[in-house]
């Protein structure tokens, strides 16, 4: 039996589904995954567009509390899509969503081929768009 040891899914509690729903929805679409089926009572889940692979599930947060991703806990989720150009198309969206961006597109040479873009989502998840061919 081989052991692929791959991650399934993700899930992720949010303060306001609606606002997460909103902004994923298009970031997704620039990152190339798409809404994988509906949720019965809001909560929302991506997959890759036309492949399988890891999914990421929302859900309604159901205590309060502040997210920091310097706490204990998710530090940030990364996208690996084709190419720099999507890097920087997903960079400019985050610009004219006017989110907060922690480090424009650049290289990560430490990385090995490694080109990226950070942001923090309005609950102040970081998320990256990374390509790793260097182009």
């Amino acid at each position: 039996m081989t052991r692929t040891g791959l991650i399934d899914h993700i899930g992720i509690g949010v303060p306001d589904l609606a606002a997460a729903k909103e902004l994923y929805d298009e970031l997704m679409a620039i990152v190339g995954m798409r809404e994988w089926f509906p949720g019965t009572t809001g909560e929302f889940n991506y997959g890759p567009d036309g492949a399988v692979g890891a999914q990421l599930f929302f859900s309604q947060a159901l205590e309060p509390a502040e997210y920091s991703r310097h706490r204990p806990g998710l530090q940030h989720l990364s996208f690996m899509v084709e190419g720099r150009e999507i890097v920087d198309e997903a960079h400019r969206w985050t610009v004219d969503r006017r989110l907060e961006v922690v480090h424009a597109p650049r290289e990560l040479p430490e990385y090995g081929d490694h080109d990226a873009a950070y942001v923090l989502d309005p609950h102040r998840i970081m998320l990256e768009v990374v390509c790793h061919d260097g182009a």
